[in-house]
């Protein structure tokens, strides 16, 4: 067997509640990220994943994020300097690695902005670097509960992902008619069929070109950060992430009462190419 197949079977066994048959499958794949899994579950693997805001800075700062992210910072200012909105939101900005650059880059800048994002931590290191915003330490869903505001341009980058898709689709309708323009920044990935052989092996080999482009960081990411995001994916429970492929999230703007909604290509990633989906 490869060890993309041991670290599949690794997961499947995971996912079953023997921690010890994974250990030992992960033992013998013998790969950066079978060593970092084995690693993992002789911890108490307790903490939630933003939990650690420095796993998740080296890992959003790191890799193939930096390429990922100096392009998605470009689109967005281009798009303000386009549009020229009035009024712009981020829902799940962390820590401003998307909206600080495009703010900088643009030649126009919203008059109200308005950053939401649930961690405090995160929440904390972008008001320093947009004091004019309005910082709101929420959820989207708590957000949207406000019946007081809309935005001409509403934005979120690999966030939406983060809200179970039943919940995403509440926050959705909720946001359709109080915005103008809506731009999502998500990952076209695969479809397979949930916990099948071939979801695992595609999920190892995946992980495993993301563990590997982290050098010196690869443990700090792996142990705090891409570990607890895929076993939350493979076993459910402390889940983190709930992604579709683009025509998934066409489909679910569209339900949400979005009527114009194109897809365009952002960048190549580790894990599946990035997009970007505009909804009006």
């Amino acid at each position: 067997m490869t060890s993309t197949e041991l670290l599949a079977d690794a997961l499947a066994a995971y996912a079953a509640g023997d921690r010890d048959r994974a250990a030992e499958l992960a033992r013998r794949a013998g790969s950066p990220l079978a060593d970092e899994l084995r690693i993992f579950l002789a911890g108490d693997s307790a903490a939630p994943v933003y939990d650690q805001p420095s796993a998740f800075t080296a890992f959003i700062r790191g890799g193939g994020n930096v390429e990922l992210y100096r392009r998605l910072s470009d689109e967005l200012a281009a798009r303000y300097d386009a549009a020229k909105p009035e009024s712009l939101l981020d829902l799940g900005c962390g820590d401003g690695l998307a909206v600080v650059p495009a703010l900088e880059r643009a030649a126009h800048t919203p008059a109200r902005i308005d950053l939401v994002e649930p961690s405090g931590a995160l929440l904390d290191d972008v008001r320093e670097r947009v004091p004019a915003a309005q910082c709101w330490q929420a959820t989207a869903q708590e957000f949207l509960a406000r019946d007081d505001l809309g935005w001409d341009f509403a934005q979120s980058t690999f966030a939406l992902q983060s809200i179970e898709p039943e919940q995403r689709a509440e926050v959705l309708r909720t946001l359709q008619p109080r915005t103008g323009t809506l731009v999502l920044a998500e990952f076209d990935v695969p479809e397979y069929a949930e916990g099948s052989p071939e979801h695992l092996r595609s999920l190892a080999a995946r992980y495993e070109r993301g563990v590997a482009e982290y050098g010196a960081d690869a443990s700090l990411v792996a142990q705090g950060f891409l570990l607890p995001v895929l076993l939350g994916i493979v076993s459910g429970q402390r889940r983190t992430n709930w992604e579709h492929p683009a025509e998934v999230w066409v489909a679910q703007l569209k339900t949400a009462g979005f009527t114009e909604v194109g897809v365009e290509p952002l960048a190549g990633y580790w894990w599946s190419p990035a997009v970007l989906i505009t909804a009006c």
